[in-house]
């Protein structure tokens, strides 16, 4: 039974619906986005502010600080998507998510960031190695919202790591389907680093 319920855990980890615990994700096309206490927090930036690079907070202070960069191409693979907004947001390095209230007592995951791409499609999110809770059976991950011009936003695989010692544990087929958005680490000049390029889904996020 212990088995049973790992096994089950892990399943739920990797499927397409890992954050509901920390915020509330829009996933329903018809909740309407002016809805503020609601809608998904994909839409909660500052258009003054929005570009290709953004920095989660406290990023200066964490000792494992994180660069991940890439390309966000459309479905072809080939064709940099632009003015497309990427959403991330994570646990802290103890693996509690942070939430804290806006002005208008909205909740929110503090450490969080927002990118728009340029014609190019490049990203680059400056963060940190988000940690997890002991005794969880739940791999170290970011969260991921992407949303697109004229098409409602869309939950992705959130980012995993290589290094994680809960992978090895996994089911062969749950290794391949985590290693699709998985972060390859290498460390340059005291800061960890990753590349990793999205490919738009054709309909859905299944899709990616």
């Amino acid at each position: 039974m212990k088995k049973l319920t790992t096994l089950l855990s892990v399943a739920s980890l990797l499927s397409i619906c890992f954050t509901t615990m920390a915020q509330d994700i829009a996933s329903n096309a018809n909740l309407l986005v002016d809805d503020y206490k609601k809608r998904s927090a994909v839409y909660d930036y500052s258009e003054k502010t929005l570009n290709n690079i953004d920095s989660v907070p406290d990023f200066e202070a964490k000792a494992e600080k994180l660069k991940i960069t890439g390309t966000i191409y459309h479905s072809d693979g080939v064709t940099p998507a632009k003015d497309v907004i990427l959403y991330i947001f994570q646990p802290d390095d103890k693996g509690n998510y942070e939430m804290k209230r806006d002005a208008n007592r909205k909740r929110y995951v503090h450490h969080r960031a927002w990118i728009k791409t340029d014609a190019d499609g490049k990203y680059t999110f400056y963060t940190f190695m988000p940690g997890k809770l002991l005794r969880t059976k739940e791999l170290k991950q970011i969260h991921r919202i992407i949303k697109e011009p004229g098409k409602p936003e869309q939950e992705l695989a959130p980012f995993f790591f290589n290094d994680d010692p809960l992978f090895p544990e996994l089911t062969l087929a749950c290794q391949a389907e985590a290693a699709m958005s998985m972060l390859r680490i290498n460390e340059k000049d005291g800061m960890f680093e990753a590349t990793k390029d999205i490919k738009l889904p054709k309909n859905s996020p299944t899709d990616l």
